[in-house]
């Protein structure tokens, strides 16, 4: 498995446009294939940084996956909608492997 990390870097006046974005996400990631792990907006510090953040077993699988995205009705709404509204000035992608498995199990106190 690998992770997709997304970084976006938003217009600090358009947040809630964001966090529609977001959500519709929520919706047409699972759909389409990858375990999201989530979408996390501004709260205190930067108001213009935010992540999505979800798994995918493989890049082969991923290229399967945004081509099922591009085709899902919402997932193309959600495109469209942020290709409008221009909340989102720059995005970046990085892709990374779980290096500290496994993990300990968490102690109760």
């Amino acid at each position: 498995m690998i992770a997709c990390f997304i970084r976006y870097d938003l217009d600090p006046c358009k947040t809630e446009a964001f966090d529609h974005y977001a959500r519709n996400w929520g919706q047409a990631i699972p759909r389409c294939g990858a375990d999201l792990i989530g979408y996390f907006a501004p709260h205190e510090g930067s108001a213009t940084t935010a992540y999505g953040v979800y798994m995918i077993e493989s890049l082969a699988a991923y290229e399967q996956y945004r081509a099922r995205l591009r085709d899902d009705p919402l997932g193309g709404e959600n495109f469209a909608f942020a290709r409008r509204e221009q909340f989102i000035r720059r995005e970046d992608r990085l892709f990374l492997r779980l290096a500290s498995a496994p993990h300990a199990p968490q102690v109760q106190s």
